[in-house]
């Protein structure tokens, strides 16, 4: 029987563990409208409300790693969240999609056998920032490679402030070094695309066979193993969330993300002589004298600039979905006010 520091509950949390006949649980899976909870109890099944489903607001939707408060067989709420994985819903719709709620570290997994995707590992770097989670780079399948010295040297070069392992869950070499985030009640994610193994390596943590892993298809690209995100329970007592390969990493609300990610390009840009800086043709521009010194690596700071972009669009497009939505919410509570009234209002005699 699992207690609720096994499940990862932090005792300094506000939240009280259970209030009347409502019990707190942590969210393991979720799939279309149903999900599953561990109890101190045992596991469950339950079906989302539709008064949540009704909201689409990611802050209230349950999500893999969440703690929620159950009454009976429905989730009553939510509980506040600690950190998040949070990312821009694939396709045009400005929404946010919660990948994994409550964790404490964030493994972004990459091949160290494919030639070095740094932009790559960036918008990732950035996604994880963004959490309030520790991120970790591990570049998987070193046993697939004789240079994984260099896929090191390149991953640094973009994770500044990041402990980079080269790992491989085929032959466990390098994942020792991972064992002190993995202790007892910890909760860790693994992100990163299709392909990198980020399902063998939790076959590799559960020391078995339980995930189902795939080879690349025949043009290099990763398959999607997995299909759905899910929490498993490690024999260290740590809790381990895998997710699909997420082919589009779109970000959401990543200012402090980017500046973490960046932190170089973000120290250098508070050195120009002028605050509106463009870095480009102003004089005493900082970042244009480390790029000429080779000090800056002008593909970075071009990254830099086009995901600032992208926040910066997503922030106007979140705005005006925002008003839209506060706006629905004020029609619906006048629609039920007025419906409200009318039941109150005397019925004139036929």
């Amino acid at each position: 029987m699992l207690s609720l520091t096994d499940l990862g509950w932090n005792p300094q949390r506000s939240d009280a563990p259970a209030t009347g006949d409502c019990v707190v649980g942590r969210v393991s899976r979720v799939d279309r409208g149903i999900v599953s909870v561990l109890t101190t109890g045992g596991p469950t099944r339950i079906r989302i409300p539709n008064r949540l489903l009704a909201t689409q607001d990611s802050d209230q939707l349950p999500s893999v790693g969440d703690w929620v408060l159950l009454a009976g067989e429905e989730i009553d709420r939510v509980l506040a969240r600690t950190s998040a994985v949070t990312r821009k819903v694939a396709g045009e719709r400005t929404r946010a999609q919660v990948v994994a709620a409550n964790i404490d570290v964030v493994f972004v997994v990459d091949d160290a056998s494919a030639p070095p995707k740094g932009r790559r590992i960036e918008r990732y770097l950035a996604l994880a920032w963004e959490s309030g989670a520790l991120p970790v780079v591990l570049l998987n399948k070193t046993d697939a490679t004789q240079d994984a010295e260099s896929a090191v040297e390149h991953a640094r070069a973009v994770s500044l402030g990041v402990d980079v392992h080269a790992v491989s869950a085929r032959t466990g070499a390098g994942l020792e070094l991972l064992t002190k985030h993995l202790a007892r009640g910890r909760t860790v994610v693994l992100i990163g695309p299709s392909g990198v193994g980020k399902s063998s390596l939790v076959n590799a943590f559960r020391g078995n066979r339980a995930m189902v892993t795939q080879d690349l298809r025949s043009d290099g690209k990763g398959r999607h193993t997995t299909a759905y995100r899910e929490m498993h329970p490690l024999p260290s007592g740590a809790l381990l969330i895998d997710t699909p390969g997420l082919r589009e990493v779109g970000l959401w609300a990543s200012e402090d993300g980017l500046d973490h990610t960046y932190a170089d390009v973000v120290e250098l840009a508070a050195q120009c002589q002028f605050r509106d800086c463009a870095h480009r043709t102003e004089p005493g521009c900082a970042v244009a004298a480390a790029i000429d010194t080779g000090d800056l690596d002008p593909a970075r700071f071009a990254s830099w600039l086009k995901l600032q972009r992208e926040v910066a669009r997503i922030q106007d497009r979140r705005s005006g979905w925002e008003r839209a939505q506060a706006a629905a919410q004020l029609r619906a509570r006048q629609r039920s006010y007025k419906a409200a009234r009318d039941l109150e209002r005397p019925r004139r005699p036929l």
